[in-house]
């Protein structure tokens, strides 16, 4: 078995396959399309109204999910408010049942 041994840093081979590789054409106006782009994500961002710019602020993820979450929890406070409420009515109609049955006629 002979080996086959090649520099693999000649300088030659290098500087054929330098000059091999090809490089696309950019498409015109490619700097100026570049740099727009560049100067429109360093401008600050104008909301055209507040909703708009709260609901940009809800739509990042971790402030999505503590939105929700505090939701959920402002719902379930005014769930247990609402129910002890109704409880504490419902009690108060069974004692006034008890006590003086005909005042609730």
């Amino acid at each position: 078995m002979k080996e086959n041994n090649q520099a693999s840093d000649d300088p030659r081979i290098s500087a054929l396959l330098r000059q091999a590789r090809l490089a696309p054409d950019l498409p015109p106006r490619f700097p100026q399309q570049v740099w727009r782009r560049i100067e429109n994500a360093a401008a600050p961002a104008t909301s055209a109204s507040w909703l708009d710019a709260v609901v940009n602020l809800l739509l990042r993820p971790k402030l999505a999910l503590a939105a929700v979450a505090l939701v959920l929890l402002m719902g379930g406070l005014a769930g247990t408010l609402e129910g002890r409420q109704a409880a504490r009515h419902d009690a108060q109609m069974h004692y006034l049942a008890s006590v003086a049955p005909a005042a609730l006629r």
